[in-house]
């Protein structure tokens, strides 16, 4: 007998059946093989949308009345909540241990350093992380900056800002080998604050491109590689990671990231593209301390929005 589309919507039997796909998506995306085309990755970079494909079946399931399909959306349902609810809650209140980071990729084209500067630090921060610096603008920053961060490291494309002092600030080779060129966008150095050291790392990995061949990310898995080796070779005991890593939290690319890092528990804080943000690839991770609450900043001059974080010293 073939099978009629028709008839299995009506019966609720289609949207059973996407319901049932979703939540598999959802539950077993790292099964998902990355290649061709790197999809596993592609999809992990929109993973939170996913959620949006109940609210279209749950409309088609209640037009339908389809008691199968209403069933199968708690599956989706409760796959999503558990992945990505947590983030919607509120974080937790601040501490006597709390640092306050702001980290933004400030664009090589950014018409407004100065104002871009003084948005930054009018959210109060501890450290800023920038990334994209270039010749003519890090003056603008150093100047705007100099009154509230007198403490500043700058390798390459890459900075921070700080109100405690630094000390060891020294480059980070993560250059992946396909890059011949001058290439400089890691940079690690020691923060002193008041409640003992830590290592500051500033990256800003390569940028990754969708094409009809799919997400080609080779170079920034590799230099995400890279990275996460100098992250296991760190000695000092916390550690915070601050950068524009062209990746969620979900791409199976940051692995080597995130599996020696803590992540935020609250907040999406979605920060690119600056014009309607689709993911959040602006990162604040962290080792022996915890990352409560990830928001975004108002938008600069820049394709991306500032993204502030609260951490939890241990």
């Amino acid at each position: 007998m073939p099978w009629d589309l028709r008839a299995e919507t009506r019966r609720g039997r289609v949207p059973a059946l996407l319901a049932a796909l979703t939540a598999g998506l959802l539950v077993g995306h790292g099964l998902v093989p990355n290649t061709p085309g790197r999809l596993g990755s592609l999809l992990e970079v929109f993973l939170p949308w996913l959620g949006l494909v109940t609210v279209p079946l749950f409309g088609l399931a209640l037009l339908r009345r389809s008691a199968l399909a209403l069933l199968a959306l708690l599956l989706p349902a409760a796959a999503w909540t558990h992945l990505f609810g947590g983030l919607l809650l509120p974080g937790a209140e601040s501490g006597p241990r709390d640092l306050v980071v702001v980290q933004h990729n400030v664009s090589d084209e950014n018409p407004d350093p100065a104002g871009t500067a003084r948005a930054l630090a009018g959210a109060g921060p501890d450290l800023i992380a920038l990334q994209e610096l270039v010749p003519a603008a890090l003056p603008v920053y150093g100047r705007t900056l100099a009154a509230d961060y007198p403490y500043h490291a700058v390798r390459g494309t890459v900075g921070l800002w700080s109100k405690h002092p630094l000390s060891g600030a020294r480059t980070l080779d993560i250059r992946p080998r396909e890059i011949t060129e001058p290439w400089s966008r890691g940079l690690r150095t020691v923060v002193h604050t008041p409640y003992g050291e830590i290592a500051a790392y500033v990256a800003h990995l390569p940028s990754v491109r969708l094409g009809a061949s799919g997400l080609a990310s080779s170079r920034r898995d590799e230099s995400a590689g890279l990275l996460g080796r100098a992250l296991a070779a760190e000695r000092q005991d916390t550690v915070v990671l601050l950068g524009d890593l062209n990746g969620t939290v979900e791409d199976r690319g940051l692995d080597p990231l995130t599996s020696r890092l803590d992540v935020a528990h609250r907040g999406f804080a979605l920060s690119f593209p600056a014009a309607l943000p689709l993911a959040r690839i602006d990162q604040v991770m962290a080792r022996s301390a915890r990352v409560d609450h990830i928001r975004t900043l108002p938008a600069t001059g820049s394709d991306h929005l500032p993204v502030a974080a609260r951490i939890t010293l241990r």
